[in-house]
């Protein structure tokens, strides 16, 4: 809950509008204002205050007491100008809120915090717990200090900036996955470090809450990490300033020192210093070390009826202490269906923060296991719970700890448990960009582009967002009939562990580059789509309202398909009377098509009826016009146009295209 404070009438007209656009959660707090900071404080998760930074400063002091529980408070001034986050900026989502104020009030963001001031990852913002020296670290990177960076796989986190170099894991371990081989036609880094003064942050663990349980449970997403495409690559020669953000573009090349295929400058041997250790395993760190807790453990639980919470939750701390793992990277608790309301399961797994997930038995006792035993058999139909159970939800990882057994004084046995440690799973966001205004990008398609450590993309595409992305984006960019390969790089991009992002102009769902990409992708990454304005969509705003009713979209490029498949479905809408959006309509080496088309659509229209050509919607540079299917030259259309033929109901309207639906001011229910 978010609670609303204020003081004056403006404060109170800007807070009630604010609770206005955000029903059910907020609550606002009337009376004294020191009395009601006081009770929002203590009841809320997050403050936004309509007073004086000041006067909140004051009011909020004697309350504070350390940054992983004080709620997050954002100041908003007098005049509704600027929201400022001013306490629990990464911890209480000070900074998100005081961005989403600001554009509910239409106000200006301030966020102060030095990792957001320098467009870095905080280590208390990847989702994952984390222990040790947060701020000692985070500083360390914010001053271009040398960092090493000991990780026992690839995880899928933001980028981190070129400072952060790869050091051997701190003991044997998976090693990291193997990165593909050979990059497309241009493979390089974003770069730039900061050089904003450093804010100290001290770290708060995240712990994931308990969620339903059952054969059917959602999949438990792993919180997004770091997937280094950690970069510390140095300028070489032809280095392209273009396009970035205080940085270069260092483009691959056999130089000294420089990145491996993932993207990351090893550390030098017997390098020191603060060091980013990225296991599941109980280490030794040093003052100057953090550790992060990558989501990768799989406890299966097998217990009889009436197990106490206590035997349960003892016998998976002791089995993870004794084989060195940390309970940080425990993210779910795995049992068989008849278990899945067991109280001493279900408790062990809220003392652990983690949910509960269970399967049928019919699938565990498919599942061959080390050490099957006759009791759950008889018991619950599986020759194995705890073993099967955590085979199972580890999506085929290593089993780190065979079946054991608690072991209560006095009595026997209730419950049992193994360990698996998953395979990190890479994350592939598919985005589309839409038509190439700024504006029309989506705030999702922003988000995933920063949060990407990999970009795989068009050059050109990429030469529109590459302003957006962080420092230390490996960029795998190339030119114009490489699609597929393209998709094929993004797939192993992520399969090798990484966050990937590749992207694809309109909705990359949408003659893009979204089916070639989940064509080769198989269920061993994570994968996102991220819905972008098309160009039909683009084209359409501007001519007017021309797909008010049934349309549908036609690529006339028979690159990729047969022209008879294609004056198939030309065929087709022409005789259904559809509204008709052809894209790739002509080129150079194909001039006959456009033509062939139109005339297929003559057949079932009139001469009048309405066309719409757009060239390169919402670009500076976009053109649009009306014509008719009669006076369309073709010659005037290339491959930057969309052009939209409309149905024998489309009429030419002050100036506009517009496709009427048929309204007859009635609701689909009194039909």
């Amino acid at each position: 809950m978010i609670g609303l404070i204020s003081a004056t009438a403006a404060g109170a007209s800007a807070r009630d509008r604010l609770a206005t656009a955000w029903p059910g959660r907020t609550r606002v707090y009337n009376g004294p204002v020191r009395e009601a900071v006081e009770r929002a404080f203590a009841e809320c998760e997050q403050l936004v205050c309509f007073l004086a930074t000041g006067a909140t400063v004051r009011l909020l002091a004697p309350l504070l007491t350390d940054k992983a529980s004080d709620p997050g408070v954002v100041c908003v001034d007098e005049a509704g100008r600027f929201a400022v986050s001013l306490l629990g900026g990464h911890g209480g989502g000070a900074n998100s809120l005081a961005t989403e104020v600001a554009s509910a009030l239409a106000a200006t963001p301030v966020i102060t915090t030095a990792t957001d001031a320098t467009d870095i990852p905080g280590l208390d913002t990847l989702g994952l717990p984390t222990e040790g020296a947060v701020a000692t670290v985070t500083r360390a990177i914010l001053d271009g200090t040398p960092v090493t960076l000991h990780a026992d796989a690839v995880w899928p986190l933001p980028p981190l900036p070129p400072n952060v170099m790869r050091g051997a894991p701190l003991a044997v371990g998976d090693g990291d996955a193997a990165a593909p081989g050979g990059a497309l036609a241009s493979e390089h880094v974003i770069s730039g470090a900061p050089e904003d003064a450093p804010q100290q942050t001290a770290s708060r663990a995240y712990r994931p809450t308990a969620g339903t349980s059952g054969p059917h449970a959602p999949a438990v997403a792993p919180p997004d990490g770091p997937g280094p495409a950690l970069a510390a690559q140095q300028p070489v020669a032809g280095t392209d300033t273009a396009g970035t953000s205080g940085g270069v573009v260092a483009h691959a090349g056999p130089v000294p020192g420089a990145a491996d295929p993932e993207g990351v400058v090893p550390a030098a041997p017997g390098s020191s210093g603060p060091r980013l250790i990225l296991t599941d395993r109980v280490v030794g760190i040093a003052a100057a070390d953090v550790v992060v807790r990558p989501p990768s453990l799989v406890v299966g639980v097998g217990a009889s009826r009436g197990v106490g919470v206590d035997e349960v939750y003892g016998l998976v701390r002791d089995v993870l202490r004794d084989a060195g793992l940390s309970p940080l990277s425990v993210v779910e608790l795995a049992t068989v269906d008849a278990k899945a309301d067991e109280p001493g399961i279900v408790g062990a797994a809220g003392r652990l923060g983690v949910p509960v997930r269970t399967y049928p038995a019919d699938v565990l006792a498919a599942i061959t296991v080390p050490n099957p035993s006759g009791a759950p058999l008889a018991a619950v139909g599986t020759p194995s719970v705890a073993e099967a159970a955590a085979l199972t939800a580890g999506r085929g990882g290593e089993l780190l700890v065979p079946k054991r057994k608690s072991s209560p004084e006095g009595r026997a046995a209730m419950a049992t448990c193994a360990v698996v440690r998953r395979a990190p799973r890479g994350r592939l966001a598919v985005v589309g960009l839409g038509p190439g205004a700024r504006d029309l990008l989506t705030p999702r398609a922003t988000a995933e582009l920063r949060r990407a450590s990999v970009l795989v993309g068009l050059d050109q595409y990429v030469d529109q967002i590459r302003d957006l992305l962080r420092p230390g984006t490996r960029v795998i960019e190339s030119g114009l009939g490489r699609e597929e390969e393209r998709a094929r790089t993004a797939v192993t991009e992520a399969q090798a562990g990484h966050a990937v992002a590749l992207v694809g102009s309109g909705d990359a769902g949408v003659y893009a580059m979204a089916s070639p990409a989940l064509a080769e992708a198989a269920d061993d990454i994570e994968v996102v789509g991220v819905p972008g304005v098309t160009a039909a969509l683009a084209a359409a705003a501007i001519l007017g309202a021309p797909l008010g009713h049934d349309h549908v979209s036609i690529s006339l490029s028979d690159l990729h398909t047969p022209w008879e498949v294609i004056e198939r479905r030309v065929r087709a809408a022409a005789e259904a009377d559809i509204v008709v959006t052809f894209y790739n309509p002509r080129s150079r080496g194909r001039d006959w098509q456009l033509p062939k088309a139109l005339a297929l659509l003559a057949e079932h229209r009139t001469a009048a009826t309405p066309v719409g050509v757009v060239r390169n919607a919402s670009r500076p540079d976009g053109t649009s016009h009306l014509t008719t299917l009669a006076r369309l030259d073709p010659a005037t259309v290339d491959m930057m146009t969309v052009v939209t033929v409309g149905n024998t109901a489309t009429r030419e309207i002050a100036g506009r295209m517009v496709t009427p639906r048929g309204y007859r001011w009635q609701s689909e229910g009194a039909r």
